[in-house]
């Protein structure tokens, strides 16, 4: 079955698959939705991400790329609802992002890797509002 994953440079020796990091844990979004992992992709590049670009791979092959790095490969089926905080990630990324620069050379984790803390949630309306405007 193929899935679709969001890409980083694909093709190129630098090639990255783009992840979330949850509770120290690397997890890799699949979409069962072309359209979908190509609207999450448009939500990373709001957030001044780089563009990565949506590829179609078989569901087989990420899932033995992501047990060998130690990664979890989640599924995020056509018509996915979060129940959990969590969850909502696997829709609309984080306000906090890794920089990604020199992604492929930073293996610390920083504090921006975290989730946004309760008290700073309140804090950043306007990117909040700019999630939203972007699911509409």
């Amino acid at each position: 079955m193929l899935i679709h994953v969001l890409l980083y440079e694909a093709g190129k020796e630098t090639e990255g698959i783009h992840s979330l990091e949850i509770k120290g844990k690397t997890v890799v979004l699949m979409f069962e939705n072309k359209e979908d992992a190509e609207r999450y992709s448009v939500l990373l590049e709001a957030q001044d991400f780089p563009m990565p670009s949506v590829e179609s791979i078989d569901r087989q092959e990420i899932e033995k790329f992501c047990n060998e790095a130690g990664y979890k490969a989640r599924f995020i089926e056509k018509g996915f609802l979060p129940k959990t905080e969590e969850e909502r990630m696997f829709l609309s990324p984080p306000v906090s992002n890794r920089d990604v620069v020199n992604w492929d050379k930073d293996d610390e984790i920083t504090e921006k890797d975290q989730f946004v803390s309760e008290s700073s949630k309140d804090l950043d309306l306007d990117a909040f509002r700019k999630r939203l405007e972007g699911l509409i």
